[in-house]
């Protein structure tokens, strides 16, 4: 895929969540950056001292075996991975950049920034919503009975009366 073509929806869909991070991983980077994943790990292992684990982190099995249940990652021994995958904060992945320092690497960082930027964003509005929402059922939990009492009172109103209806057939009328 050339590089122009990448925009942040396609790079969000990249973003995993894990250990409470949003991260990604290295074989989506080196996708994204156009290099072989081998070769964006051997660039992080000659520049260790800038990728510190706030950057980067090697996922454990179990994390791994997770993603490969929600993700198409080919199965170890199968033409898949032979060691377990880093995952690259959005600082680490900005740090990759300069570390490639190739003309794709960094113009694509900055869209992997805006990725990371527009989902913090989102997340920042999702939890405000939830606190109105929140905030807004304790003061309605105060007066829910009176609240639906009224709802109630104008549902009455609202109603039409009943017609009366005139009786069909003959009928004995009592005399008080």
């Amino acid at each position: 895929m050339p590089h122009s073509e990448i925009q942040p929806p396609e790079i969000q869909d990249r973003i995993q969540f894990i250990r409470g991070q949003k991260v990604m991983l290295d074989s989506d980077l080196a996708v994204l950056y156009g290099v072989e994943t081998r070769t964006l790990i051997q660039a992080v292992k000659r520049n260790r001292d800038r990728f510190p684990v706030d950057f980067m982190f090697p996922l454990v099995r179990a994390e791994y075996d997770a993603l490969r249940s929600q993700t198409v990652i080919s199965k170890i021994g199968r033409g898949g991975r032979r060691y377990l995958p880093y995952a690259f904060t959005e600082h680490g992945a900005v740090m990759l950049a300069s570390v490639l320092n190739s003309p794709q690497a960094i113009e694509t960082s900055v869209y992997v920034v805006r990725a990371f930027v527009q989902l913090r964003e989102l997340a920042t509005t999702h939890r405000k919503l939830g606190d109105k929402l929140a905030e807004l059922e304790r003061r309605v939990g105060k007066h829910d009975e009176s609240i639906r009492s009224l709802v109630m009172a104008i549902r009455q109103l609202m109603s039409p009366p009943e017609p009366k209806r005139r009786r069909i057939g003959f009928h004995k009328e009592v005399k008080d």
